[in-house]
């Protein structure tokens, strides 16, 4: 699963090929949740609150990006790195 961001013990992952709709994976210690790219709706999982809070601030900052790495994703390219929420 590539890491495509790491910030204050969050890891950001996608998968090649995965399903739709577009989303990502946000890891948090023992946590995780899958985010869907356009609506930040949850699939499925959950992070603590303060967790979850900056993953929305960085992917809301970052959609773009994300887009671009779904894409790359879904044609099994190599993934672009996002930057991190500082």
């Amino acid at each position: 699963m590539p890491r495509v961001s790491q910030f204050f013990g969050v890891v950001i992952y996608l998968y090649h090929n995965d399903h739709h709709p577009s989303h990502f994976h946000a890891e948090y210690g023992e946590f995780e949740v899958v985010y869907t790219i356009e609506t930040m709706e949850i699939l499925r999982g959950r992070l603590p609150r303060r967790a979850h809070n900056m993953v929305v601030e960085w992917a809301l900052m970052h959609r773009d990006e994300l887009r671009a790495n779904w894409r790359l994703a879904r044609e099994q390219k190599p993934l672009l790195e996002i930057e991190p929420l500082d």
